[in-house]
């Protein structure tokens, strides 16, 4: 009988060795998880987040290639950090931004319009951006929800970019081919941003899911890094939408 290690535990080399990620909304939550994940499979990572202080610790941690603190929903911000990246870049996460919720007849036009930037515009402007960055073959990974399919009263734009994003990914795919683009559709996770939409119901929310998500615990950020390291590894994927929530959407 052989002594040999069978070749199905043979150590493989990190699926990202010597790539490049940049993370737009890094210094938290699922972008930091991705960074994370993405430096253990290889990569190294260039961050921006709006917090300086956050965004270090954040660097430090993942030993980032670097970082620039600077709010992404400024176009001319933006379109400054990408001219200053060595280029070419292999793969770009979008995860900056936050739903807006409230009664659609409450908005105003500038929260509308501030609302719509958050989903969409940003999305559009790395896309645009990506464009003469990312390598042919490389990703460009959007993030989007599961929430606010259903639609209830209260939940205000949230329903209408949920619906655009997907028709939106599948676009630009089209148009930045042979850029790869994806979108990950995540209901609720684990992150500081759920912590400051909801609260003091945080801990009611948690104990909830728990006990009705199939998966019989909360989605963390580290379940959607994996699959976003997933995302930027297999070359066949594009033009698609990758929902990640528990089973969240099956139970209601």
């Amino acid at each position: 009988m052989s002594s040999e290690p069978s070749a199905a535990h043979s150590p493989r080399d990190p699926a990202l060795l010597g790539q490049t990620l940049v993370v737009i909304g890094g210094s938290a939550g699922i972008g930091l998880a991705t960074a994370r994940h993405a430096r253990a499979e290889g990569a190294r990572a260039i961050l921006t987040g709006r917090d300086p202080e956050r965004l270090r610790a954040a660097a430090a941690e993942v030993e980032a290639l670097s970082t620039a603190a600077f709010d992404a929903d400024d176009p001319a911000r933006l379109q400054r950090f990408f001219q200053e990246l060595p280029r070419p870049v292999d793969h770009v996460m979008v995860t900056a931004g936050h739903p807006s919720y409230g009664r659609l007849l409450d908005m105003d036009s500038d929260q509308a319009r501030r609302a719509i930037s958050g989903h969409m515009v940003l999305a559009l402007e790395v896309a645009r951006h990506a464009a003469g960055t990312v390598r042919p073959g490389g990703t460009l990974l959007l993030m989007g929800g599961t929430g606010a399919r259903r639609i209830r009263a209260g939940l205000g734009i949230a329903p209408a970019a949920t619906t655009a994003m997907p028709a939106l990914t599948a676009s630009l795919a089209l148009e930045l081919a042979p850029v790869r683009v994806n979108l990950i559709a995540a209901g609720f996770v684990d992150t500081p941003l759920s912590a400051r939409l909801l609260g003091d119901g945080l801990d009611a929310r948690r104990e909830e899911l728990r006990t009705t998500l199939p998966i019989g615990r909360v989605v963390e950020p580290a379940d959607v890094a994996a699959l976003a390291v997933h995302i930027m590894t297999n070359t066949a994927l594009t033009g698609a939408t990758y929902d990640i929530d528990g089973g969240q959407q099956l139970v209601g």
